[in-house]
């Protein structure tokens, strides 16, 4: 078996694990469907998610050791990642194949040339790490609380000088320039931090934006997979659907479609697992050579070449991703898989300069103050972003999170969706609650997110745990949100129409939402003047009704003025009269000349903070179209008690002596 054909059956192989892995990642009842599968074991090969999340958390988690794995066996063999495992790089290569299959020979060479700009992955994956060990570079440099200002001045001392030196060194040159300019006020917007005493807490988990593996997991369980189940192939009880998943369907098929310009030019361009790679795979002991100087000229080599590495003159090996197409295209047989350096020649470098270098650690550490609105995820905080049970807190959950997707395919309800800019630009993509959308909203009783998220940003726990019993009955169950009753929006409140749907639908026992009964007059047009009457009935003077309007059961009249203050529930109307039940009858019947009030008993509802979980079950079934009349914030959630509203300052009517 020659050794294309060997990779072509572990690509096929590697891509056909991880469409099951994503279709098993959903909760069911068919024998196919989370039953544990290690759904997350491509995840865990990726060493990028593991390093990543090892600098933002200071935490190695058992499952990505596997990366480890993949970093030995690329040490040895080189970036056999790319070309032999990745899915989102098969996909590539296919698209890619697909597009250039019919041109010229010397097109194809022109196509897979080194590119200078081949370089920006290492730039990418030095901002992205950067992002990732802020924390950590904070507490290796952080002085005592007491002199914060003292310890800002000396530095913006120093930087400023040193930045001026250069510049000057440089002769103004306004590149030069613009990249000192960068870093002086990166540096000055981390100072603000220092000088206010609030550092840029909670190093900023972004390798999931653009790390293919997490990206296409995310796009495959969030579009393609939703897509499929809106068709006969319906791999759920009911179809699925996200939320403003459009962005992530545009980069998911612009990465594709760029491959009709250049192959490969997300691997080639972008790629920061392949950045990641490309530097492990300069100490390979394997590496694509040539084995002679003969026919150096050929160029044949370059006709497939996926990695654009330059295999004719100098190899840039970093670039060289083992597709071995050069192996199998030269008709000389130089090209070779050996553990010697090229006969050729070889470049182990990156290509990224040093000032590239600085100007991405730079831009890596100001990117988290930039793009916050303000210095702390403590007190800048969004009620509206409503986080899965289990979820850490925020800092903590966004130095965690790697946007994959599958705590959200894995929910039952469909009520996890990717966030937006609402939790700011570092919880784009993260998984919040919508309860407008699903068939439910979070279950009582699921614990599936937390038991899936590979990261621990949704921790595992159990149901004892979320239910609050057992050795959890002190902390009662887990509470991600609460309610609030929008009395402008509220049929009750607002319209003066009877609707108990979220007191009767609450699960809580006993129910967090309560309601308090009120009676209301009723506007008729005009007076109601009895004509004649009964003791069940009564007929009016003048024709005033609506017929069949008031037989709900939740109307009701009274004599006025009357001793008789009784209410008497209406059982049927016509346009002249009215019939009640004869349970509380006229007795005896209203002369003729008395006046009728009819009313309607509303049943308002409250919402009790202290028995309030957040499970967004009543505001899924509100009645009120648009925005609902009843919400769930993350008011008071178990993950940070700091988050706090009035609301929980609120007391039934029982509570208040109402």
């Amino acid at each position: 078996m020659r050794i294309i054909t060997t990779r072509r059956i572990s690509q096929i192989f590697f891509f056909v694990l991880f469409l099951w892995f994503c279709v098993t990642t959903t909760l069911g009842d068919q024998w196919w469907q989370l039953r544990g599968w290690p759904v997350n074991w491509l995840i865990q090969l990726d060493p990028l998610v593991g390093l990543a999340t090892l600098l933002s958390t200071r935490t190695l988690y058992a499952g990505l050791l596997w990366g480890l794995a993949t970093v030995v066996l690329t040490i040895v063999f080189g970036r056999f990642f790319c070309g032999w495992v990745c899915p989102f790089g098969t996909i590539h290569q296919v698209v890619g194949f697909t597009a250039n299959r019919k041109k010229t020979g010397a097109a194809k060479i022109q196509l897979n040339r080194y590119r200078p700009a081949q370089s920006i992955k290492y730039w990418i994956l030095i901002f992205l790490l950067t992002t990732s060990a802020l924390e950590v570079a904070m507490d290796l440099f952080r002085l005592p609380a007491t002199i914060p200002w003292l310890w800002g001045i000396l530095i913006l001392a120093v930087l400023t000088s040193s930045g001026i030196y250069l510049l000057r060194r440089n002769r103004w040159d306004m590149k030069k320039s613009a990249i000192g300019f960068v870093g002086v006020v990166g540096v000055w917007i981390l100072l603000s931090f220092v000088f206010d005493g609030n550092p840029p807490s909670a190093a900023s988990l972004q390798i999931g934006l653009l790390d293919p593996i997490p990206l296409v997991y995310r796009s495959i369980n969030l579009i393609v997979l939703s897509l499929i189940d809106q068709t006969a192939l319906r791999l759920t009880a009911v179809p699925r659907l996200y939320d403003g998943t459009g962005l992530i369907a545009a980069i998911f098929l612009g990465a594709i479609l760029l491959n009709l310009v250049i192959p490969r030019f997300y691997c080639r361009f972008i790629c920061p697992a392949g950045a990641l790679f490309g530097i492990l795979s300069r100490f390979s002991l394997w590496r694509i050579g040539k084995i002679s100087t003969e026919r150096s000229d050929c160029r044949i080599c370059e006709k497939n070449c996926e990695g654009a590495c330059n295999p004719t003159t100098k190899i840039r090996f970093n670039e060289c991703i083992l597709c071995v197409n050069c192996i199998n295209d030269c008709r000389h047989g130089l090209m070779t898989y050996q553990t010697v350096p090229s006969a050729t020649g070889e470049i182990p470098g990156t290509n990224l300069s040093r000032r590239q270098f600085l100007t991405a650690t730079i831009s890596g550490a100001a990117a988290i103050p930039m793009l916050r609105v303000s210095g702390s995820l403590g007190s800048n905080w969004n009620p509206a972003v409503v986080r899965p049970p289990g979820a850490l807190p925020e800092s903590e959950f966004l130095s965690r999170c790697i946007k994959c997707g599958q705590c959200m395919r894995v929910c039952p309800t469909n009520v996890i969706h990717p966030a937006g800019l609402e939790s700011g630009f570092e919880g784009l993509w993260t998984p919040a609650l919508n309860f407008r959308i699903g068939t439910s909203g979070c279950q009582f009783k699921c614990v599936a997110c937390g038991n899936l998220c590979p990261t621990a940003a949704i921790r595992p726990i159990s149901l004892d745990e979320r239910l609050g019993r057992n050795q959890f009955s002190d902390q009662g169950p887990i509470k991600i949100g609460t309610a609030f009753i929008d009395r402008g929006r509220c049929l009750p409140w607002a319209m003066d129409r009877p609707c108990i749907v979220c007191q009767e639908i609450c699960p809580v026992s006993p129910k967090a939402i309560t309601t308090r009964e009120i009676f209301n007059n009723i506007n008729t047009g005009s007076t109601l003047l009895v004509a004649k009457a009964d003791t069940s009935y009564l007929e009016f003077q003048t024709s005033q009704l609506e017929s069949g309007k008031y037989t709900t059961g939740d109307y009701y009249c009274t004599l006025s003025p009357s001793a008789d203050t009784r209410r008497r529930r209406i059982i049927s109307n016509w346009e002249r009269g009215l019939k009640v039940d004869s349970e509380i009858p006229f007795d005896p019947p209203p002369s003729s000349g008395s006046q009728v009030q009819i009313q309607i008993r509303l049943q308002r509802p409250y919402v009790d903070p202290q028995k309030c979980i957040g499970c967004g079950i009543c505001q899924h079934e509100c009645p009120v179209p648009g925005r609902r009349a009843i919400r769930v914030t993350a008011d008071g959630e178990s993950r940070d008690r700091s988050h706090s509203l009035l609301l929980q300052n609120q007391r039934p009517p029982a509570e208040l002596g109402v």
